[in-house]
């Protein structure tokens, strides 16, 4: 059997330059280990798998899977899979609204102009850290306990913690470090602003220390952007909407758009582009 796939990328300003996703469209028939086993392979910082909803509420399902486990909800994954479902013909039951189901629920996704656009799902946990987590991130980070201005949980699925440092030049010169095997897993998102008037408002980066020795730096983050997102709204240093920068340090030019509605509901977009397209044999 043969299943198509898309490569996607997303939040890029331009092609290959945001953060590639790989789209199995046909996934039905397919177990959690053999996606498992295929993300791992794949080796990009997610891989979704396209299925018949269960919920008659939904469009589609999809699963998500980095290369070690499943996520319940990741954003640039939720952008790439409806960009590749409507792509490959899908039909919203509402017009102009797409509804996707995954492991925190039913996610809407609206179709803006030349963007789409994910409804920030509610956190997981959210809240104030301990001060023995901020001494753990400014560690990870190799920073001053006194450089953090801020934190926040930002958990949302992956298990964001947000810190918020004086100046996005302060967030581009982290040099973190990487920690010893059998540290527990810390996903940290660091966030400063950038000066008035320019491309950007904040500068984001995500880094990720699994727990068995190694650290990742994701190129464009939407899961983190969108709890970032409420966070900066909900404490007053945003209002209306603003643009983030991320993986400028990699090389990237990621820009994502986050907005809050007048009902209080945040909304996180992106570009998205099919790059490349081909079949899983077998």
């Amino acid at each position: 059997m043969t299943r198509p796939f898309h490569l996607v990328d997303v939040f890029g300003t331009d092609p290959l330059t945001g953060n590639p996703l790989a789209v199995i469209v046909d996934a039905e028939g397919l177990s959690g280990e053999d996606m498992q086993r295929m993300a791992n392979w794949l080796d990009f910082a997610e891989t979704t798998f396209l299925l018949q909803p269960d919920d008659t509420a939904a469009d589609y399902r999809v699963r998500i899977f980095t290369r070690e486990r499943e996520l319940p909800f990741a954003g640039h994954p939720t952008l790439g899979s409806a960009h590749t479902w409507l792509e490959v013909g899908g039909q919203p039951k509402q017009d102009g609204v797409v509804v996707q189901q995954c492991g925190v629920g039913l996610v809407t996704i609206r179709r803006n102009d030349d963007r789409l656009s994910f409804a920030a799902p509610e956190l997981l946990r959210g809240g104030a850290p301990d001060e023995a987590d901020l001494m753990r991130v400014a560690d990870l980070l190799r920073i001053d306990r006194g450089a953090i201005v801020d934190a926040s949980w930002a958990d949302n699925g992956p298990g964001w913690l947000a810190v918020m440092l004086e100046s996005a030049d302060a967030v581009l010169a982290v040099e973190p470090v990487c920690p010893p095997a059998g540290s527990e897993r810390l996903n940290v998102g660091v966030v400063g602003p950038h000066r008035p008037g320019g491309v950007a408002s904040f500068e984001v980066r995500a880094i990720i220390s699994p727990g068995h020795g190694s650290l990742l730096e994701d190129p464009v983050t939407g899961s983190l952007n969108a709890s970032v997102g409420q966070w900066l709204f909900a404490s007053g240093r945003a209002t209306g909407s603003y643009v983030a920068a991320q993986g400028t340090r990699l090389g990237r030019t990621g820009r994502i758009h986050v907005s809050q509605d007048d009902a209080g509901q945040v909304w996180v977009a992106g570009a998205t582009r099919t790059l490349f397209r081909g079949s899983v044999q077998g």
